[in-house]
């Protein structure tokens, strides 16, 4: 039999060049990206093919919060790829058992289940929670209460539990026994919390739904509620944790503890990993085989996320983080005070902003993103009426100062062509 012929090394690490245009022509139409194509980027600095430089305040949807190529998250990555980098799961890993044992030692939790994802995290503590309440209580209390506008990942199971219609028009029939009640509001939760319900979800901070906090009241409330109806509470903290709202985990500064707790997106930095954390008591819900991924938890993933959290999990970086966060609130607020027209107000927690629009400017998010991104500002979306910071928390104050003076100036060259 013939071998079959290998590519020489130049086919291999020199293939035919790409733009913008080629994402038209490979990719499904799931996004729409920007023009700008990025190539390299180092801490909050990037640069696209033509070698433009931007000041990234997106931290990739507050993945990179260490920012980009941080060395020695690296330099982890580096030493583990030349030991170890997958086994299948009939077999732990060194890796894996030193973040468990971190993240359990750092939290309430005593269990921890590993993923790729915070979609992957959700669903896994929304199964969870089912299956305990089966076992404890029986088939009829499987409902799961979530907020409108949450977002809790894009699997047909947690984009029907996430309150928004926009991202399941076309996906029905949708998973059943789920309720939506407003956000904040203690009484409608209350209405909603029967003795059928299984758990309740939140998000300490709604990231795409703009940008809100929860009121401590409220999640006391849901708490309460929890414990009278033998309901879990879940809160997803896969865009509000690991540091952004200046704890290490945003229940942390409220006072009020979850049964499970989701997180992602920062716990590795850009690489892919996922984890829900919960207790003894619910974790002993699954046995062998009830639930499984074949990459969470895999050496790289876990070597990657055990050295983030080494880094974050300080009370010096987190500090710092308050510290940032209160410079950055107070610059925006400037720019609120002068630019009314645009913008009504700032809010958040921690490095996790969004500044809400004037009536003048509702529905105009993307054309201020798209402003600042000529400036070459990077910033993000939260709806159309929000536009959401989310910068990476080693931000300096000299990087606060250039990414508000351009946002500035994005908004002065908006202005003229109105």
């Amino acid at each position: 039999m013939n071998a079959i012929p290998r590519p020489d090394n130049e086919a291999i690490f020199h293939a035919d060049p790409v733009s913008r245009q080629t994402f038209n022509e490979v990719m499904v139409p799931t996004y729409a990206p920007s023009d700008m194509v990025p190539v390299r980027a180092q801490g909050l600095d990037l640069w696209d093919q033509q070698g433009k430089q931007y000041l990234d305040l997106t931290a990739g949807i507050a993945v990179t919060s260490l920012g980009h190529s941080h060395p020695a998250v690296v330099e982890a990555l580096r030493t583990q790829a030349d030991k170890l980098w997958h086994v299948g799961n009939g077999y732990t890993n060194e890796p894996v058992l030193q973040l468990a044992r971190a993240l359990t030692e750092a939290t309430f939790a005593d269990r921890a289940f590993f993923c790729n994802s915070g979609a992957e995290a959700n669903e896994a503590a929304f199964k969870l929670a089912r299956k305990y309440a089966h076992t404890k209580f029986g088939p009829h209390k499987s409902r799961i209460v979530s907020c409108v506008n949450s977002f809790h990942g894009r699997t047909l199971f947690t984009v029907s539990i996430g309150g928004q219609p926009k991202y399941t028009e076309g996906f029905e029939p949708l998973p059943a026994e789920l309720s939506h009640v407003p956000f904040n509001d203690i009484e409608a939760a209350r209405a909603a919390i029967g003795d059928d319900v299984c758990a309740v979800v939140v998000e300490p901070v709604q990231g795409e739904g703009g940008v809100l906090p929860a009121d401590p009241a409220y999640l006391n409330a849901l708490r309460e509620f929890c414990d009278a109806r033998g309901a879990l509470l879940i809160f997803d903290e896969v865009q509000c944790g690991m540091g952004r709202t200046g704890k290490l985990f945003a229940y942390m500064g409220y006072g009020v503890i979850p049964d499970i707790l989701t997180a992602a997106k920062a716990l590795g930095n850009g690489y892919p990993v996922g984890a829900m954390l919960t207790t003894e008591m619910i974790a002993a819900a699954f046995s062998a085989g009830s639930h499984g991924t074949t990459y969470g938890g895999n050496p790289l993933a876990a070597t990657v996320a055990l050295r983030v959290l080494q880094i974050i999990n300080t009370p010096n970086f987190l500090a710092r983080v308050n510290q940032a966060a209160e410079r950055l609130v107070s610059k925006l607020n400037g720019v609120v005070r002068d630019y009314p027209q645009v913008f009504s107000l700032v809010r958040g927690s921690g490095l996790m902003l969004g500044m809400v629009l004037a009536d003048s400017y509702r529905g105009k998010a993307k054309d201020i993103i798209k402003a600042a991104e000529a400036q070459g500002l990077m910033l993000l979306i939260a709806g159309p009426d929000v536009v959401r910071l989310l910068p990476a928390l080693v931000i300096s104050d000299a990087q606060i100062d250039e990414g508000v003076a351009r946002m500035r100036a994005a908004l002065d060259t908006l202005a003229t062509s109105q």
